[in-house]
């Protein structure tokens, strides 16, 4: 018998009913199939970072924080009375009785070596570094004395940063990392990180990597904090450090980019990798600059504030800049100092409210300014305290 081509074999009607019946089955299981993973995938929506939900996508992303899984140690919980003491809360005060308190007014009508003004939400913050305190206020027009003390149980801090939960300070003079969070409209003192380094001395929020950059100005050491989303303990998740620098004085650094970049005693700027700490390329800057504080890319230009010469000598404090970082030892850079009088000691420059905000200190009326910053002209400089 010959073999017959599919169009010449016997029907079966009985075999066609049963491929219809095959085939919505399928189609139905395709639809609940579909259906299912929708309602996971709303399910997953809701599940905590660093539950199954985690993807590699979300997890490169700076808006999706990855949990804290490893870490060194975690923060110590401030007891009621250091809660008490170092939020300036009356004595009596407990913890959880916040809602009846208001903070204490600034006692001071003026500044003494203030070092660091930013902004979180709509709220201004100002360490007056050695009147050894935090102030705060709605705005910058009102009168230093009607500020708020958030705190004021700190020796010499110098920097404040917040992702808009946590704000933490750095106790400089006690190596501590001082953690608040705001309840009722107070700042309290609920953390705290001891032995950190040799005296901490400036610490930011970097929102693309979800941490806290904590540098110890003396000991080459970086302290990386963390804490969960929706959680705000506090953890020290790394310890990275640049040997180079350890015993030298290192006020500040400043990441820009997948860079880090330290303005460093031994008279040279170090530029390194953010995620290793591999130092990359090093600018020598000549004694007279030796002393510098902060480095700031404002537009095409470097801005470099400048404590002392090699010698320690504030004679030579001013503000620099330059194009390029190479070209400093040769004396290609400009000073402009001149357009905020000088003659004081320049600190930090932070920028918030489309405007870049300078701290001094050695200049009585003269200890924060403001100004712009339009295709590289400096405009609109003004003292605001």
């Amino acid at each position: 018998m010959k073999n017959k081509k599919p169009s010449e074999l016997p029907k079966n009607p009985s075999g066609k009913n049963t491929r219809k019946i095959i085939y919505c089955l399928g189609a139905a299981l395709l639809v609940l199939a579909v259906t299912f993973c929708v309602h996971m995938s709303g399910i997953n929506k809701d599940v905590p970072v660093g539950g199954p939900a985690d993807t590699e996508e979300a997890a490169d992303s700076p808006h999706t924080p990855t949990p804290v899984t490893e870490y060194i140690r975690m923060s110590e919980l401030a007891s009621d009375a250091e809660t008490t003491e170092s939020s300036g809360l009356p004595d009596d005060t407990d913890a959880g009785q916040t809602a009846a308190i208001t903070a204490p007014a600034n006692p001071y009508s003026d500044l003494s070596v203030p070092t660091w003004l930013t902004k979180v939400k709509d709220t201004y913050f100002l360490v007056d570094c050695y009147h050894n305190q935090v102030v705060y206020n709605d705005n910058l027009t009102d009168p230093l004395n009607e500020w708020k003390v958030m705190t004021d149980d700190i020796d010499k801090g110098h920097t404040l940063a917040s992702d808009g939960s946590v704000y933490l300070i750095d106790d400089t003079e006690r190596n501590r990392i001082l953690i608040f969070e705001k309840e009722n409209d107070v700042f309290v003192h609920t953390q705290t990180f001891n032995e950190i380094g040799d005296r901490p001395h400036y610490i930011i929020y970097d929102a693309p990597t979800d941490t806290f950059y904590a540098w110890s100005s003396m000991s080459g050491e970086m302290f990386l904090f963390r804490h969960n989303p929706g959680d705000t303990r506090m953890y020290l998740t790394q310890i990275r450090r640049i040997e180079q620098l350890d015993n030298v004085y290192v006020r500040s650094f400043t990441i820009i980019g997948s860079d880090i970049y330290f303005v460093s005693g031994n008279s040279s700027i170090i530029r390194a990798d953010l995620e290793s700490f591999e130092i990359l390329e090093t600018y020598p800057v000549p004694d007279s600059m030796a002393g510098m504080i902060q480095l700031t890319k404002i537009q095409d230009y470097f801005y470099i504030t400048v404590s002392t010469d090699i010698t320690g000598s504030q004679d030579y404090a001013t503000i620099l800049r330059t194009g390029n970082l190479s070209a400093l030892i040769s004396g290609d850079y400009e000073d402009i100092y001149s357009q905020f009088i000088g003659g004081g000691t320049p600190y930090y420059i932070t920028e918030f409210d489309n405007a870049y905000y300078l701290t001094e200190h050695r200049l009585p009326g003269h200890s924060v300014w403001r100004f712009q910053v339009e295709n590289n002209m400096i405009k609109d400089v003004e003292t605001i305290y």
